[in-house]
């Protein structure tokens, strides 16, 4: 509403000007637009994961490998032969690693029970304040079985179907990891394909400089971020594998694969693995005190490569914060399950660096950063100082 005044002075209530309100609807409808789209993008990922899936990872793995094609380019390698080389190595990699691993891991799937009991009885001195109520719900769990009618019988029904369900699981998993091999084959075997597509798409040079300037610096980021994270991973893997072993913890190679896969997942994977070397070391050492350097030692890797390796060898720049972290793991989690997870935040850095280089989605990014910018500390800093 405006206010005029008249001859004599009086203010005059004015009527609202129409193109506030006509700006107003646009926001509105842009904004019920938004959400529409992305209630319906979530709900077509959720429900075509078998597709979506293998071809999300399918260009994570070709953005890790892209810097090892460029550099290979420069030596005179063509990009078919270098991509089809790193695509043969990536799946023997994968396949020997599935044949090792798999004898130790169905072991271990296999004796989860003895696992279970065994750790129950090293922790029994633990649970001796508990034991009162302990008995207490054995008591009462006897009473309700006796209090049952003594005609009746306890039926078990046996999981059917299970044979069946295992190969069908079987071969949708071998079906999505060669359409992951496959696809990053081709993508990486296009060489810039994809780049002269982008820049056919704009009419004037300058346009099509600055579309290609940023495409470039997205791809460049995100590849060197994928390519460093995974080689650190790896790393973390082998060293805290050869360190279980010389502790004498049985499966070094299972533990020193899960760290490495697990670290994906920042905060969350760590923590699994801390748990998970704690069980198996807490069954097979004989004093409980020797049984706490594995986990001790694991924990140890992991404050080193977070908070020195990491942060020194890919910067400060790419780091997510926590919040925004636990956020996409718990929501790609709950689409796709646990590659879903593993993906999170690989995807949320390439959400960010996507952000960085646009203007109008620079706020987003500032938001996944760990670090507030300088101009945003300081609008908080005056903020404060005017609520105080």
């Amino acid at each position: 509403m405006k206010a005029d005044t008249n001859a004599s002075g009086v203010a005059v209530a004015a009527t609202a000007d129409p193109r506030d309100t006509t700006r107003a609807d646009i926001r509105l409808v842009r904004s019920l637009l938004i959400g529409i789209f992305l209630f319906m993008a979530t709900a077509a990922l959720y429900f075509g994961r078998a597709f979506f899936m293998p071809v999300m990872l399918a260009f994570l793995l070709t953005l890790t490998l892209t810097p090892i094609v460029r550099f290979l380019r420069k030596r005179g390698i063509p990009e078919v032969v270098s991509a089809t080389l790193l695509v043969l190595l990536s799946t023997f990699i994968f396949a020997s690693a599935g044949y090792l691993l798999s004898g130790p891991v169905i072991d271990l799937m296999n004796n989860t029970s003895s696992i279970g009991q065994q750790l129950t009885e090293r922790l029994a001195q633990f649970k001796r304040p508990l034991a009162k109520v302990m008995d207490l719900s054995h008591q009462l769990e006897a009473l309700t079985e006796t209090s049952q009618e003594p005609g009746v019988q306890k039926v078990a029904v046996a999981p059917s179907g299970i044979l069946s369900t295992a190969a069908s699981n079987l071969l949708e998993a071998g079906t999505s990891i060669t359409i992951v091999f496959v696809l990053s084959l081709f993508l990486l075997a296009s060489g810039t394909l994809f780049y002269e597509k982008i820049i056919q798409s704009f009419a004037s040079l300058s346009q099509k400089k600055r579309a290609l300037r940023v495409v470039y610096d997205v791809e460049r980021e995100i590849s060197h971020y994928l390519l460093t994270v995974a080689v650190i991973n790896a790393g973390l893997g082998t060293v805290i594998g050869l360190g279980l072993w010389a502790l004498g913890l049985p499966n070094p190679l299972v533990w020193g694969a899960a760290a490495a896969l697990l670290n994906f997942l920042p905060y969350v994977g760590a923590l699994m693995t801390i748990m998970l070397v704690a069980v198996i070391a807490l069954i097979s050492f004989d004093t409980i005190s020797y049984a706490l350097l594995a986990p001790g030692f694991v924990l140890l890797c992991d404050i080193v490569e977070g908070q020195f390796v990491t942060p020194m060898v890919v910067g400060r720049r790419l780091e997510i914060n926590a919040v925004a972290i636990f956020i996409a793991i718990a929501f790609w989690s709950w689409l796709w399950g646990f590659v879903g997870a593993l993906m999170a935040v690989p995807l949320l850095v390439v959400v960010k660096v996507f952000c960085d280089h646009f203007e109008g989605l620079s706020h987003v990014g500032n938001f996944l950063a760990q670090h507030a910018s300088v101009i945003d500390e300081e609008t908080a800093e005056e903020a404060g100082n005017a609520s105080a």
